[in-house]
């Protein structure tokens, strides 16, 4: 039980962080455009954010790991797409108050609205893969079985968001559904595996 929430937070994360990476070319997109230079910011930024994320999360798993510390981490992912949702379109109008260059104001804007709550959405897998792993000869199985999940569910997120959700939501509509399903997958998995190291 205690290994299938860890995994169902890893994939839920994957999921969340690609969709919410397809909805900041929507949210970019009347204010700078949806070129090849906005797409790179977003991508870039992304990258960088879940590599710092994965970093974080490796060094964290290193203190007493326990699944309520991953279900805080996811938990926190959700709350930090509140911003999102609310200053999305304040912040764009104040960088492109600054610069009206779509490289650096989308570049900007991504790494203001996106950065940290991507790179929290990071530090999830390597912080779960330490959950699954309870002995050394094991760790290579459990880091693959985790990151196949992740990936599909990343894959299945930027299908959904980009083929269907867009059409029937409204941009700040899928933030609030990502943030409010993070949140009750966090305190779900919790309850589940409260005050128990896997």
């Amino acid at each position: 039980m205690k290994k299938a929430a860890v995994i169902a937070i890893a994939c839920w994360s994957g999921f969340m962080v690609m969709g919410l990476e397809i909805l900041s070319g929507r949210i970019l997109a009347p204010t700078f455009g949806s070129s090849i230079y906005v797409w790179g910011a977003v991508i870039t930024v992304f990258m960088v954010a879940l590599a710092v994320g994965y970093l974080a999360g490796g060094r964290l798993s290193l203190n007493s790991p326990r699944v309520s510390t991953l279900c805080l981490l996811h938990f926190a992912s959700g709350i930090l797409l509140i911003p999102v949702a609310l200053f999305a379109e304040p912040v764009l109008e104040s960088v492109f108050a600054y610069t009206q260059d779509p490289r650096t104001g989308s570049l900007i804007s991504c790494v203001i609205l996106f950065f940290v709550p991507a790179a929290v959405c990071g530090s999830v897998s390597p912080y779960a893969v330490r959950l699954l792993v309870s002995e050394a000869h094991a760790a290579g199985f459990y880091a693959g079985l985790l990151y196949f999940f992740s990936t599909a569910f990343s894959a299945a997120g930027t299908l959904l968001t980009s083929f269907y959700f867009v059409l029937l939501f409204e941009v700040n509509q899928i933030v609030l559904l990502l943030m409010t399903l993070s949140i009750v997958m966090a305190a779900g998995a919790y309850f589940v595996s409260r005050e128990k190291v896997v």
